[in-house]
Order: C-alpha cells, then sequence, then structure tokens
C-alpha cells in the first residue's frame, strides 16, 4: 500500500466519524426518525441561528471532503496508484 492510499484512507476515517457526528448534533426538524428519540417535542419559537447555520455548512464542507476522498480512493485503486 503506498503513502498516498494511506494518506487519503486516514481522511476517509476522519471524515466519516467528523459526519456522523456533525449529523447527529443537527437538531431535529419534526417527522421521520427524529421523533423516536424525543425530537418532536421541541418546538421552533424562530429562524435558524448563528449556531445552526455554522453547523450546516461544517458538515456540507465536511461531506465534499468525505466524497472527494471515496472518489479518489476509487481513482487511486482502478489505476494502481
Amino acid at each position: 500500500m503506498s503513502w498516498e492510499i494511506l494518506a487519503v484512507s486516514i481522511v476517509l476515517i476522519v471524515t466519516s466519524l467528523v459526519l456522523a457526528a456533525f449529523v447527529l448534533m443537527h437538531k431535529g426538524r419534526g417527522g421521520g426518525l427524529s421523533d423516536l428519540f424525543g425530537g418532536g417535542v421541541s418546538s421552533s419559537m424562530g429562524g435558524v441561528s448563528v449556531a445552526e447555520r455554522n453547523l450546516d455548512r461544517l458538515t456540507i464542507i465536511v461531506a465534499l471532503v468525505w466524497l472527494a476522498s471515496i472518489v479518489g480512493l476509487g481513482l487511486m485503486y482502478k489505476y494502481g496508484i
């Protein structure tokens, strides 16, 4: 295994864990599985807070890095880097 594949694999593992944590930190917006864990009880009084918007942005960024690492690993394995 080359060091490039090892580095991208480590990035994939780290981003997978961070992405799972970020998704779990999101506030349930009613309906679906969030109601199973008590998320349907809360009421939304106002708009989306700054912290939630920043969490959304970070989640999207981490998801894009996660996707890029998957595509990169696939290309590395296909072309034998």
